[in-house]
């Protein structure tokens, strides 16, 4: 998709898309392709339902003798309390819209508009970005897929005041949702192609964007002693493994300790001995989903160049049930030295983390840890799906700093409670503590859980669950993969790590 920013003007071949504000009111640029075409514009509105609510599409195809294969009018609603996700998921809407319509380019006139609290420029970027993250298919395997269904828009052109400032402002934007992409790849991809093994693989590949990348073997991880999360993919016929990426953005003599950021990549979870049930089972390829997010954003980093240091590490095994599987009742030893009983081998994401947050704190000595994984059930039961991401720490600094970012980046997140009360649901006689306390309260007595593996490291723990997979179309995303969680991180180290 090629996007470029060019100084106002009337296009003259294409989709042009003009815009309208609440109570269906036509901006400059709207009204002077209405006077072009005699009113038609106009009369479009009036024949119609549509009152310039935000992303509102009124379309006029062959309209007059412009030139153009089709108009199209699209609302902002109220421009005082429009906001850059306004602007994305609008443009986002209309990129779902015209994406495989035939239309080959859509030019985007901006105007300047009174009392708007998002600049020009800035307006100018975000609807690029929108256009560009819907834009997003996975049809790698698609071998018969008719030609009217493919994609045919290939060139977009926002017109802006100031398109230097914009096209800089999008430089930017584009390497980090090249970062979501490399997500939603990963997610989207199955479970026979993207395992333990070549995941690792994936990731080593990232040392071409500037990453150092360190890959742990099982031998190592067992030498280490990482015996939890060696537990949960001893069932596999591929090996576990551990990939350790390292940026160090931060400008020389300024010695800052890393922020890590740790995700859980199960690449496929069939529960194990604790089997799930059949239906739906496919869908657990993206249970590697935390891991995923984490290596999209740390190729966005790197692609940006951040003025930070950051660590992200990622567990990455697969939970099979076979003759070498983990059973109910075992016990492991973590590589904390704290003792686990295995209760259900479904509840084997904390497990991997336990041993990755030990070891991150204990070798990287960071400034901050946050995880993340498709940890619970109970999450979707708490969010429904594509709404919110529930987080935990006890650390406001880092709560209120998470929450601003989800809130700037539309990757929304909702505090949940962290008490020692929930710590006697998971005591056990045999052990240190059991690896899950029962239905009730499920996400939080896992957030308790991976309490006990920080150190007093200032932590949080982001439970994705609901999140990195869609059942239907967005404005932003396709059913599958949503990238979530990659915009936020990104934003939450630009915002509060980096050297200015």
């Amino acid at each position: 998709m090629k996007i470029t920013f060019a100084e106002p003007g009337r296009p003259k071949d294409g989709a042009v898309c003009v815009l309208a504000v609440k109570g269906a009111k036509l901006l400059p640029s709207a009204r002077k392709l209405d006077q072009s075409i005699d009113g038609g514009l106009t009369r479009a509105v009036e024949g119609s339902r549509f009152k310039g609510k935000r992303g509102e599409i009124l379309e006029i195809l062959s309209p007059g003798k412009t030139g153009l294969s089709r108009l199209l009018l699209i609302g902002l609603g109220d421009p005082k309390t429009l906001t850059e996700r306004n602007l994305e998921e609008a443009f986002g809407g209309l990129m779902a819209k015209l994406l495989a319509s035939g239309e080959k380019k859509l030019s985007v006139v901006l105007d300047v508009i009174g009392g708007m609290g998002v600049s020009p420029p800035s307006a100018a970027s975000h609807i690029a970005e929108g256009l560009l993250i819907r834009s997003y298919r996975f049809d790698k395997y698609r071998t018969k897929e008719p030609q009217e269904k493919k994609p045919s828009l290939k060139e977009i052109v926002v017109h802006t005041k100031s398109p230097g400032d914009a096209r800089k402002l999008f430089g930017t934007a584009k390497k980090v949702i090249e970062g979501l992409f490399l997500t939603r790849d990963l997610i989207s991809e199955p479970a026979n192609v993207v395992h333990p093994e070549s995941f690792a693989a994936r990731i080593k590949e990232l040392e071409a964007d500037g990453l150092e990348v360190e890959i742990l073997g099982e031998k190592k991880l067992e030498k280490i002693g990482m015996r939890a999360l060696l537990g949960v993919g001893q069932g596999s016929a591929y090996e576990s493994h551990v990939a350790i990426m390292r940026w160090n953005g931060a400008p020389r003599g300024t010695d800052k300790q890393p922020l890590a950021f740790v995700g859980k990549g199960v690449t496929f979870d069939t529960g194990g001995i604790s089997l799930k049930p059949g239906e739906g089972m496919e869908e657990m390829k993206w249970d590697m989903g935390g891991a995923g997010i984490v290596v999209g954003a740390m190729k966005a980093l790197a692609r940006r160049k951040a003025r930070a240091n950051v660590i992200g590490i990622v567990g990455l095994v697969e939970n099979m049930p076979s003759s070498t599987a983990q059973r109910p009742g075992d016990v492991v030893k973590s590589l904390s030295g704290q003792t686990i009983e295995i209760i259900n081998t479904d509840a084997e994401g904390r497990l991997v983390l336990a041993d990755l947050l030990w070891y991150c704190q204990d070798r990287f000595k960071p400034s901050a840890m946050i995880d993340l994984a498709t940890l619970t059930g109970a999450m979707l039961v708490t969010f429904g799906r594509e709404e919110y991401a529930g987080y935990f720490t006890d650390d406001e600094e880092i709560s209120d700093r998470l929450f601003k970012a989800g809130d700037k980046t539309g990757d929304k997140l909702w505090r949940l409670p962290l008490a020692a009360a929930y710590d006697r649901m998971i005591d056990t006689p045999i052990a240190d503590m059991k690896n899950i306390g029962g239905r009730m309260a499920g996400s939080i007595t896992a957030a308790q859980f991976l309490k006990r593996f920080t150190n007093k490291t200032p932590w949080a723990h982001i439970d994705v669950a609901g999140m990195v997979w869609a059942l239907k179309d967005n404005k932003l995303w396709a059913k599958g993969a949503t990238g979530y969680g990659v915009r936020l991180l990104d934003r939450f180290v630009a915002d509060n790590y980096e050297s200015k």
